[in-house]
């Protein structure tokens, strides 16, 4: 997510993210991970990262016209 990018769809992504990293064990483990990587911003740039994953996923998914299974 860069900092030129739509500020609305930023915000929506995150928020997004930030629903992935409560109710989903994968994102939830990927953004302690990325918390504990630095000691400055660590909640905004753990969430960033997250939601950065999230977009790589959908963007695949519609790319490849799949639907979503979660691995098991």
């Amino acid at each position: 997510l860069i900092p030129s990018g739509n500020r609305f769809l930023k915000y929506y992504l995150c928020e997004a993210a930030f629903s992935l990293v409560r109710c989903d064990k994968e994102y939830s483990d990927f953004y302690r991970l990325k918390y504990k990587e630095v000691n400055r911003c660590q909640h905004k740039r753990a969430l960033a990262l997250t939601a950065r994953k999230f977009v790589r996923l959908v963007f695949r998914l519609l790319k490849d016209n799949r639907l979503y299974c979660p691995a098991k």
